[in-house]
C-alpha cells in the first residue's frame, strides 16, 4: 500500500534526518527549520490546494512533500533543495510510492528553494508559497542575535502573520502584523524580496494574484 502522510511523519528515519538537518542549520545560525516549520508548511500546502479544489491525493502529496522538504539540509545548505529530492526519492520508493506520486513529491521538494525554484507543478507551487509565507517570531532562537542579525530581526519583528486565499477576488494574500520598533519594513523587503517574488510565481500557477499587507497597508 502507498504510504500515506501519517507513514511518512511516523517514520524514525525520516524525523531522524529533520532533527539532524535541523542541529546543523542551528550550528550555521539559522531560524527554525524543524517540526514546527515542516509541519505548519503541511498544513499550509494541503489546505490551499484543497480550498482550490484539488483531488485528495494532490493534496497528500503536498503534504509530504512540504513536511520532508527540508531534510537535504541534513548533507549541506547549498542545494538543499537537489539533495533533499534524492534522498525522498529513495526513502519513498522504498516505502512502496508509485513513481508517478514520487516524480510529482521530489519535483516539488527541487523546486521549493528561491535560488533555483519554479512552480513547475501544482504540487510544487503550494510547497512555495507554504514555504515562503511561514515567517514568525517563534522561528527565531536566540533573541540576542536580532541586533545583529537581519533574518532574525525580521522574523522576530513578526507579531502575527495569516494567508489568505479569496476564491471570487482570485487573491493571495499574506497578511502580516509587524513591530516596527524591532524592524522596519524596509528590513523585510530586503530579505524577502526574492522569496515575494517567487511567491507571485506560485500564485499565478494557479490563476493567483498575490498581495501582501504589513499592519494593515498593501504592501504588494
Amino acid at each position: 500500500m502507498e504510504p500515506n502522510f501519517e507513514a511518512i511523519k511516523n517514520s524514525a528515519e525520516i524525523r531522524t534526518y529533520i532533527t539532524q538537518a535541523d542541529a546543523s542549520l542551528i550550528a550555521l545560525g539559522f531560524t527554525e527549520h524543524s517540526f514546527p516549520h515542516v509541519n505548519r508548511c503541511a498544513q499550509t500546502a494541503s489546505e490551499l490546494l484543497t480550498q482550490l479544489g484539488y483531488d485528495p491525493r494532490q493534496v497528500e502529496l503536498a503534504r509530504i512533500a512540504a513536511y520532508m522538504h527540508d531534510i537535504g539540509n541534513v548533507v549541506n545548505r547549498v542545494d538543499h533543495a537537489q539533495s533533499g529530492a534524492v534522498m525522498a526519492f529513495r526513502i519513498l520508493d522504498k516505502m512502496g510510492m508509485t513513481p508517478e506520486d514520487v516524480a510529482v513529491v521530489i519535483t516539488a521538494i527541487g523546486n521549493h528553494d528561491e535560488g533555483t525554484a519554479y512552480p513547475v507543478n501544482a504540487v510544487a507551487a503550494a510547497l512555495i508559497l507554504a514555504d515562503k509565507t511561514d515567517v514568525r517570531r517563534s522561528r527565531v532562537r536566540n533573541r540576542a542575535t536580532i541586533s545583529f542579525d537581519i533574518h532574525d530581526r525580521v522574523n522576530y519583528a513578526v507579531e502575527r502573520s495569516d494567508l489568505k486565499l479569496d476564491l471570487q477576488a482570485k487573491t493571495l494574500t499574506l497578511e502580516l502584523t509587524i513591530d516596527t520598533e524591532i524592524s522596519s519594513v524596509m528590513d523585510y523587503f530586503e530579505i524577502f524580496m526574492n522569496r515575494m517574488i517567487l511567491c507571485r510565481k506560485a500564485a499565478e500557477y494557479f490563476g493567483l494574484e498575490f498581495r501582501m499587507t504589513i499592519n494593515g497597508s498593501a504592501v504588494l
